[in-house]
C-alpha cells in the first residue's frame, strides 16, 4: 500500500500533514507498546496545542465570572466569550445574537424539543425524523411526542445507507410539524443531500433542525444558504473541547420560544410576582456558562479556519478513499452500507468476530476505533446487526494509519482463526 506521502495533490503536501499531526500532543504517544493510531474521531476529536493552550491561558490569566463585573478580569472574560460567539458565527454565516452556546449537540436538540416543539406539536401530530439519526436526534423526539400525543415517524433509508427521497416525500404530509435530520451518519457517515432535503421541508411549511454533529468538522455549513431552521453541532467533534457545543436557530424562532431553564441571566428583572427574559442569544443561557469551552471553541474554529475545510475535506477524502479500498481487499471484512458519499466513517464486520471483540485485540495493536451501536440502535437493526466496528478519520489521519488497522485487522482475525 501507498505511504502518507502521496497525499500531495489530494489534500495538505506531506509535510503539512506531518507539521499538523505535531500539533496534537495526544497523537505522540503509545498504547500497550505500540505508536498510537487513533481512528475514533467521531467520537471525539483529538485537540490540537492552540485549543489547549487557549484554555490554560484562559484560565491563567482571564478566569472571572462574564457579563456580570467592572472589574477587569470580568471584562477580558466577556470580551473573550463573547469573542468566541463572535467567531462561531463567522462559521456559520450567521448573526451572533442567533448562536446559543450549549452543552453539545445532544443538549441543543433537547432545548429546541423542549421550547419550539412544546409550543407547535400537539396531539395527533408527527415528527418526522430519519433511519440515519443519531440517538440525540431521536430521543428528544419520543419525550415531546410522548408529552403532547404525537408520534415520532422514521424515513427509511435503502441498503447503501442513501435516504430514500421520495418515501421522505411521502411522508411530509400535512400533520408532521417539524422535521429533524444529521448532515452527515455518525454510524455509515452518509452525507445526506441536505439542500435538497431542507428545500423539500420547507416547501410544505415544515420547520427543520439539522444535526451537524458530524457534518460541521468535515464540510461545515452556511446557514443562511442552507435555510433550515436550527443547526446543532458540538466542539468536542470540531477539535474543541467536551462540554461546550452550539444551537443556531432562525431569529423568529429565539424570539417566540420561551426559555429553558431559568437562573441568573437569562432574565432582564425579577420579582417574586413575574420575570421578564433578556435579550437574544442570552434568554437561554442562565447560569455561568462554560466559558473557557467557548474560548476553546473558538480557538479550535480558528485553527480548522487557518487550514481550510476545503484542505481538510480533499485530505479526509483521500484516507478514506484509501481506507474503504484497503478494508475491500481483506475478504474477511465485510462494509456496513456504500453511500453514494460518505464523510469521515465506515462502518465494517470481520468475519464471526463480534465489534467489542475485534476493538478489544486492535487496541493491543495500538489502534484505537470504536465498537458498538454507536447510539444509533434503529440504524443497527436496519441492518440486522447488533453492532459494527468504525473507523473513523480526521485533518491528522494518514495513509499510514490505515496501513496499521489493516495489519491490525490481519492479526485479529489470526488470533480468531
Amino acid at each position: 500500500m501507498t505511504t502518507v506521502t502521496t497525499l500531495g495533490p489530494a489534500g495538505p503536501a506531506p509535510g503539512d500533514v506531518a507539521e499538523r499531526r505535531a500539533d496534537f500532543p495526544a497523537l505522540d504517544q503509545q498504547v500497550h507498546g505500540k505508536p498510537l493510531v487513533y481512528l475514533d474521531s467521531a467520537a471525539t476529536t483529538q485537540k490540537p496545542r492552540a485549543v489547549i493552550d487557549a484554555i490554560s491561558h484562559f484560565y491563567e490569566r482571564d478566569n472571572a465570572n462574564v457579563h456580570r463585573g467592572v472589574h477587569a478580569l470580568s471584562e477580558r472574560a466577556t470580551k473573550a466569550f463573547e469573542g468566541a460567539r463572535a467567531t462561531v458565527a463567522r462559521f456559520l454565516n450567521a448573526d451572533a445574537r442567533d448562536v446559543i452556546f450549549v452543552r453539545g449537540a445532544t443538549e441543543a436538540v433537547n432545548l429546541v424539543a423542549q421550547t419550539f416543539g412544546r409550543q407547535r406539536v400537539r396531539a395527533g401530530d408527527e415528527i418526522v425524523v430519519t433511519t440515519l439519526e443519531h440517538h440525540s436526534n431521536i430521543v428528544p423526539w419520543q419525550l415531546l411526542a410522548a408529552a403532547q400525543g404525537a408520534r415520532v415517524v422514521a424515513a427509511p433509508i435503502d441498503d447503501a445507507g442513501d435516504l430514500d427521497l421520495g418515501a421522505l416525500s411521502e411522508l411530509l404530509g400535512p400533520r408532521v410539524k417539524l422535521l429533524a435530520v444529521t448532515q452527515v451518519s455518525n454510524a455509515l457517515g452518509t452525507v445526506t443531500p441536505i439542500e435538497a432535503v431542507v428545500a423539500l421541508a420547507r416547501s410544505r411549511g415544515i420547520p427543520v433542525l439539522v444535526d451537524g454533529a458530524q457534518g460541521a468538522p468535515h464540510l461545515g455549513v452556511d446557514v443562511r444558504a442552507l435555510g433550515a431552521d436550527f443547526y446543532v453541532f458540538s466542539g468536542h467533534k470540531l477539535y474543541g473541547p467536551t462540554g461546550i457545543g452550539v444551537l443556531w436557530a432562525r431569529r423568529e424562532h429565539l424570539e417566540a420560544m420561551p426559555p429553558w431553564q431559568g437562573g441568573g441571566d437569562m432574565i432582564r428583572s425579577v420579582t417574586f410576582e413575574k420575570s421578564t427574559w433578556n435579550d437574544l442569544p442570552y434568554k437561554f443561557e442562565a447560569g455561568t456558562p462554560d466559558i473557557a469551552g467557548a474560548v476553546g471553541l473558538a480557538a479550535a474554529l480558528d485553527y480548522v479556519g487557518a487550514i481550510g475545510l476545503p484542505a481538510i475535506a480533499a485530505h479526509e477524502a483521500a484516507v478514506l478513499r484509501a481506507a474503504e479500498a484497503a478494508l475491500r481487499s481483506v475478504p474477511e471484512v465485510r462494509l456496513v452500507g456504500a453511500p453514494r458519499r460518505r464523510a469521515g466513517v465506515i462502518s465494517f464486520m470481520v468475519g464471526d468476530i463480534h465489534p467489542h471483540d475485534l476493538a478489544t485485540i486492535v487496541d493491543r495493536q495500538g489502534v484505537a476505533i470504536r465498537a458498538g451501536h454507536h447510539c444509533a440502535q434503529p440504524l443497527m437493526q436496519r441492518y440486522g446487526l447488533p453492532a459494527t466496528a468504525r473507523a473513523s478519520f480526521a485533518l491528522y489521519s494518514t495513509l499510514d494509519d490505515v496501513e496499521a488497522l489493516v495489519r491490525a485487522l490481519h492479526a485479529a482475525i489470526k488470533v480468531f482463526a
